[in-house]
């Protein structure tokens, strides 16, 4: 299980669909075992300077709680304008047992769930790193967030699993389109553990950097993302919507 428990996917009947209106570029590579030094080299690729006219940014994860919040801290950070989300109907965390996760809704703060959790069972919890996660996310903002539930604009979403992304991208779909204002979805696919949370929101911090720079995020995104998949080994999906 990973650190943000188990969920179910849901609207599996639609997935072909989905698919069939993907960009996949190169699926199929994979970040192998050069994590650790890719991490180190994307992080020094990374530019301290905050952009002049940050990107309007958002992250999802499954529950906001440990990949979607990695990637808001380390974007902050760099002064973009970003918020996070999960993509579940409730916030699940690894339990006693893989299928028994602990489960709270949206409505609960982080400091509520750090509580109930050292109630519970301080010592399981501290050792899994669940205490320290939700440390971090207590200085980042009060607690998680549905994306569902949000109607902001962005210019740019950025998801953590595929199963996420077909939830954003069909959420997306469903939506009565009002100003046809573009919204690139991609795809960065990466483990729900620690060192990978930090990996992926390294690379998704790249991408971010480099569409900034960009004269036009249009015409651009497809060639920054090739060349982040010939950098990175990983592969991305991405697809455009509108608000």
């Amino acid at each position: 299980m990973g650190l943000e428990g188990s969920g179910s996917t849901g609207h599996s009947e639609d997935r072909s669909a989905l698919r069939s209106r993907e960009v996949a570029l190169h699926r199929g590579r994979s970040c192998g075992s050069r994590g650790r030094y890719l991490s180190v080299w994307l992080e020094s690729q990374v530019a301290a300077t905050m952009p002049s006219y940050p990107l309007s940014v958002a992250v999802v994860c499954m529950s906001n709680m440990n990949r979607s919040m990695e990637a808001h801290r380390i974007l902050r950070r760099k002064g973009f304008r970003v918020r996070s989300f999960g993509a579940g109907s409730r916030v699940r965390l690894p339990g006693r047992a893989r299928n028994l996760p602990v489960v709270y809704n949206f409505s609960t703060t982080y400091e509520e769930m750090r509580k109930d959790l050292v109630r519970k069972d301080r010592q399981r919890y501290n050792s899994n790193g669940i205490l320290h996660i939700l440390g971090r996310n207590e200085r980042i903002k009060p607690r998680p967030e549905r994306f569902q539930e949000c109607r902001d604009h962005f210019d740019v979403i950025f998801t953590c699993a595929e199963s996420v992304y077909n939830k954003v991208v069909e959420e997306l779909w469903v939506r009565e389109q009002e100003t046809f204002q573009p919204v690139h979805v991609i795809n960065v696919d990466m483990a729900d553990n620690l060192e990978d949370a930090t990996l992926g929101s390294f690379i998704i911090c790249e991408l971010c950097e480099r569409l900034q720079q960009a004269d036009n995020l249009e015409d651009s995104l497809v060639q920054v993302l090739l060349a982040a998949e010939s950098k990175t080994g990983k592969s991305f999906l991405h697809t455009v919507c509108f608000y």
